[in-house]
């Protein structure tokens, strides 16, 4: 027993994944801003790493620089892991809103409240991720001491 299927059934399915193209390159630049949050957050921890063990073998005055690098440290890595929690759950989002374009050609209710909150959720999400990033720069930028410290 095959399947049968109108021309407008095809029409309106080929229209589904024309709606659901624009999101899926949304979510082909989300994973790429992961990979950037993600390379950025291993870097801050292996720098934490190498600071931590200094630390414990550092006379009083080294020790406080460090620890003052450590905390600068520990502030971007808790800015990074929001930014990546954040584009997760933007990605999240965004894969939602494609299957529920793509389910509204098959089902007779009216998904555009869903699809429609779900893209401004992920907007929202993804705006926070950027902010977080923004910040975690700026932290970043402020610690940067270009040239010889003086001793």
């Amino acid at each position: 027993m095959a399947l049968e299927t109108t021309p407008t059934e095809v029409a309106s399915i080929a229209h589904s994944i024309q709606l659901a193209v624009a999101p899926v390159f949304l979510l082909s630049g989300i994973g790429v801003l992961l990979g950037v949050l993600t390379s950025r957050l291993a870097r801050v921890v292996d720098r934490a790493r190498g600071l931590e063990d200094r630390h414990l073998a550092a006379e009083a005055a080294e020790a406080e620089d460090l620890a003052g690098q450590l905390g600068s440290l520990a502030r971007r890595a808790r800015l990074m892991n929001t930014a990546i929690t954040l584009s997760t759950v933007s990605a999240l989002l965004v894969a939602s809103v494609v299957a529920l374009l793509f389910a509204s050609t098959f089902v007779h209710f009216n998904l555009a409240l869903p699809v429609a909150a779900g893209f401004i959720l992920a907007m929202f999400a993804l705006v926070g991720a950027l902010v977080s990033f923004l910040i975690e720069v700026r932290v970043a930028i402020r610690t940067i001491h270009i040239g010889p410290r003086a001793r």
